[in-house]
């Protein structure tokens, strides 16, 4: 009895600590570790006077082509994180990202939280993703972002082994809830949008309010104005010069 009762304790340690770990890495969403030990997963670039101008989600066939139009307008370029789920269904729209200047990158297969561990299941969905938008968009991904922005140890280890690196970001705008507006979403973008910043948006609605994406719309064009008044240039993460490091290492 005694024995089963010491295995049964060292079997639940075991599962915590396995668990400690997996989550470990998570901590990086938090705002004092991204403005200092993880400046690089954050997205902080090093490019004079930049910055990444980024969106989430797609691409949606329903709301992508109005962003695209709007950016087109504004003469500026993006990365676009891209669901493989969401490409499947619209992989035309994955080339037509690529052929207007845009950069294409991985937000997963779907949009879930990996909050348990399962290194054999994050790296099988990640590799699928990452070959569904080299194939459909004809162009080779370099960042992964987490859904949630939620950075788990088994996603972290899929992407470095695929050759992507992990990147979150340092400005929101909040454009997913049912209230959001274009002047809320930049009013709330607007304190981050300095020299360096990653701006997190989302041009599709499929994990966010219905019509929300319409508020990322409407305040495309002032995030650009606002840029433009303070000689700012809105680009993609490869043109942001975010440090290097080993592979996609949180940190």
């Amino acid at each position: 009895m005694h024995r089963t009762g010491t295995a049964a304790v060292a079997a639940t340690a075991l599962a915590v600590g396995a668990e400690f770990l997996h989550l470990a890495p998570a901590a990086v969403r938090l705002p004092p570790l991204r403005r200092t030990l993880a400046r690089r997963t954050a997205g902080h670039g090093t490019a004079p006077g930049h910055v990444a101008l980024t969106f989430d989600d797609g691409p949606d066939p329903a709301s992508t082509p109005y962003v695209l139009d709007a950016l087109d307008e504004l003469g500026a370029r993006a990365t676009f994180f891209l669901l493989g789920a969401m490409l499947e269904r619209a992989p035309g729209l994955g080339r037509e990202l690529v052929l207007r200047g845009h950069e294409v990158a991985v937000h997963g297969w779907h949009h879930r939280q990996q909050w348990y561990p399962a290194p054999a299941r994050d790296l099988r969905e990640l590799r699928r993703a990452s070959e569904a938008v080299t194939e459909f968009c004809g162009a080779r991904p370099s960042w992964y972002r987490p859904p949630y922005g939620v950075l788990t140890a088994g996603p972290a280890l899929a992407a470095r082994r695929l050759g992507l690196r992990s990147v979150l970001w340092t400005a929101w705008g909040r454009d997913w809830t049912a209230e959001a507006t274009g002047e809320s979403v930049y009013a709330t973008a607007r304190p981050g949008l300095t020299g360096g910043a990653t701006l997190l948006l989302h041009d599709s609605d499929c994990t966010s309010a219905p019509g929300s994406w319409r508020a990322t719309l409407a305040a495309l064009p002032l995030i650009a104005a606002h840029c433009r008044t303070h000689r700012l240039t809105l680009g993609p993460l490869r043109d942001h010069r975010v440090p290097s490091g080993a592979g996609s290492r949180p940190g």
